[in-house]
């Protein structure tokens, strides 16, 4: 059994996940009723959801505990990448949807609680940050459990000793270690989710919609392939499609199948380490980016408001959609990191124009037909973006340094 296991480990892990990939939709294909392969998608996102906010909390103290004095310009740098990067896909969808306007049929409006106006976004936001640190850790809310990590670890950095920040780091390393163990179970989470997938939704639901989902998907593509790799290579002067293609390749396949940023904290945390990134550094900023850092969940917001327009007949002019990229901004920023939690934030962004909320409820309803598709490639673009961006401030301070860099 021990050499089984280590004949198995000794393979790729994302071979690993592509076989899981081929077998769990052969086995959709072939038994699609079948109620236990499920069950490995469900434990692996349960495993990588309840692990997540624990790794977060414990990475993040034990990194400001223990944190030398000169990765501050490096948080700078990432904060101000997410930010541009997130802008810049709004920006880029409406210009996406002006060269290629797509209109939608309207369903049942859908019975969810969106936000009224961007000061409920910000209000969101602020109510998170400020939440129960307890309750934070129990309910996943990573707004407030980066704001009490931080708090604790600059308290343990001033007020401790040495030996108790030993012991703080040697936690972070048995959290680490955990999170290493379940990640070594990817291939059969991702063939339940796979087997959940193509078992449950079939291709013809996107029949209606499959103009408004190829728009959606072509501006990703195009902000993953173009856009970001783009700002990679102002940043490093170097070709950026390696760093570009290996964040793709391990965190947005898995953060394709598992359609949650918060989930893919872990798996992107184990790629930095893998990288040789400074843990120091990447503890903090891939848990910040999987909250502010909402690439996919802008260019949701801006194509699908886009689309109500377009259907509605309401003419945007520039001014108006650089308001709404603005707009689609903050509201991806407080997006929240679950399946479809870019969505409700789309009556927000409807109301610049003023459409009414039962409309835009309307588009809601849409977005959650295609969302089979359009979250997933979402989730994929925002989390690979977390440790791109991580990787491009710190490869961008080491060049500074005289430092050789390898992408």
């Amino acid at each position: 059994m021990k050499g089984t296991i280590a004949r198995w480990q000794r393979i790729s892990l994302i071979l690993r996940i592509v076989i899981g990939l081929f077998i769990g939709t052969a086995l959709a294909l072939t038994i699609p009723d079948n109620t236990v392969v499920p069950i490995f998608g469900t434990l692996f996102v349960g495993l990588l959801k309840g692990v997540a906010p624990v790794l977060v909390f414990v990475l993040v103290i034990s990194a400001l505990a223990n944190a030398a004095g000169d990765i501050g310009s490096r948080f700078k740098n990432v904060i101000f990448l997410y930010i541009m990067g997130t802008l810049l896909s709004a920006a880029a969808a409406v210009g996406f949807s002006v060269a290629m306007p797509v209109t939608i049929k309207l369903t049942d409006a859908v019975n969810n609680a969106a936000p009224d106006g961007i000061g409920q976004v910000l209000s969101t936001i602020i109510t998170n940050v400020a939440a129960n640190p307890v309750a934070a850790l129990m309910n996943g809310n990573y707004l407030s459990i980066l704001m009490w990590a931080v708090i604790f670890g600059l308290g343990f950095k001033k007020l401790v000793s040495q030996d108790t920040r030993n012991v703080i780091a040697d936690f972070a390393k048995v959290v680490s270690k955990t999170v290493y163990w379940i990640i070594q179970v990817a291939p059969f989470g991702i063939m339940g989710l796979v087997f959940s997938a193509v078992s449950q939704n079939g291709l013809a639901i996107f029949i209606d919609y499959g103009m408004l989902l190829a728009v959606l998907v072509g501006c990703m593509f195009v902000i993953a392939f173009v856009l970001n790799p783009l700002i990679v290579f102002m940043y490093l002067k170097r070709n950026p499609y390696p760093l570009v293609w290996k964040c793709l390749r391990v965190s947005g396949v898995t953060a394709f199948f598992t359609r949650s940023s918060a989930a893919n904290i872990p798996v992107n945390m184990e790629l930095c380490r893998k990288m040789g990134l400074d843990e120091d550094f990447y503890s903090v900023s891939v848990p910040l980016g999987a909250t502010i850092n909402m690439e996919g969940a802008a260019i949701t917001i801006t194509i699908m408001t886009m689309a109500v327009a377009h259907t509605l007949g309401i003419n945007v002019d520039i001014p108006t959609a650089l308001i709404l990229s603005v707009l689609a901004t903050v509201g991806a920023c407080g997006a929240s990191g679950v399946a479809g939690g870019s969505l409700l934030l789309i009556p927000m962004a409807c109301s610049l124009f003023g459409i009414s909320n039962d409309i835009a409820m309307q588009a809601v309803g849409v977005g959650f037909i295609i969302g089979v598709v359009q979250d997933s490639c979402e989730t994929a673009i925002n989390s690979s973006t977390d440790v791109l961006f991580a990787a491009t401030a710190e490869f961008h301070e080491r060049l500074g340094k005289g430092q050789e860099i390898e992408l």
